[in-house]
């Protein structure tokens, strides 16, 4: 399907990876000096400039890439960050954050990241940062889910490292490629699956982002470093066990998640429950 081609997703990506190799020496190139990048993934103007706010405080350097699906094609602006339009070479009708994700070795040496729904205190900011300063290469740092209930953890082709907050190195980003296990979703289609009976056995896992990551960790001993989601769940505002969540009617193909972000959840109360009202 043409829409899932920039969610990071291996069983649609029809591309030649040449493209991803020359759109990455534009990305690398905007990247030069900077040694402390934060990835923002742009849905909504107001949580964006949150977020940029909240890595400047803590001494990173926001990385903005956008999201077609939110509505607005402009290059968004924030004051003091990098931004990149990681889909001008694609020209996709969505693009996710998982797409520059998975490529992370081709155009930055370390790469922290997270949701574009998420909020974190500034002391807990400071601390998971001090934790990313001092990553060794070759190390992931993420939030492991071992399924989707108690059940799940019997079964660990249910597991999967979870991207809602981390931060790769060239060094795990390089190897789980050659390794054909990372970000993406169906990570049994990676062109560098070894073979067949190889992609036989992956197929048995949970199709979604982050569990060729969990792979790579568990199948060839990749180095991770475990975030606890618990500490991250005050500032998630998602729908995920809300129960008060409003689904707005969406256009066809599209998810609406600048809209649907807003219309749930005030920035001006999370932000003053938070303590982040003066980063507004």
């Amino acid at each position: 399907m043409e829409i899932r081609r920039g969610i990071g997703d291996w069983e649609f990506f029809d591309l030649p990876m040449e493209m991803v190799y020359q759109a990455a020496t534009e990305w690398k190139s905007a990247l030069k000096g900077v040694e402390k990048p934060w990835l923002c993934w742009h849905v909504s103007e107001p949580w964006t400039r949150l977020q940029v706010n909240l890595v400047k405080q803590i001494g990173w350097t926001p990385i903005v890439g956008y999201d077609p699906d939110c509505g607005d094609t402009k290059k968004p602006e924030f004051n003091d960050c990098i931004t990149i339009n990681f889909n001008e070479q694609f020209g996709f009708q969505k693009m996710y954050m998982h797409f520059p994700l998975e490529f992370a070795f081709l155009w930055t040496e370390r790469l922290a990241f997270w949701h574009s729904d998420l909020l974190v205190r500034i002391p807990l900011m400071a601390k998971t940062a001090g934790v990313f300063e001092t990553l060794p290469d070759g190390i992931v740092a993420a939030c492991p889910q071992y399924g989707r209930g108690l059940r799940d953890r019997l079964f660990p082709t249910t597991y999967r490292m979870w991207e809602l907050i981390g931060m790769t190195t060239a060094g795990a980003s390089e190897d789980q490629f050659a390794k054909g296990a990372g970000w993406w979703k169906h990570f049994w289609f990676h062109p560098n699956c070894p073979d067949e009976k190889e992609r036989k056995k992956r197929s048995a896992h949970y199709y979604d982002h982050g569990t060729g990551v969990m792979y790579w960790h568990r199948r060839y001993g990749g180095k991770v470093q475990n975030l606890n989601e618990r500490d991250f769940r005050e500032g998630h505002c998602t729908s995920i066990g809300n129960k008060s969540y409003v689904e707005i009617k969406r256009i066809a193909g599209r998810k609406m998640i600048a809209k649907q972000l807003e219309i749930n959840f005030k920035i001006e109360e999370v932000a003053e429950r938070m303590g982040l009202t003066e980063l507004l």
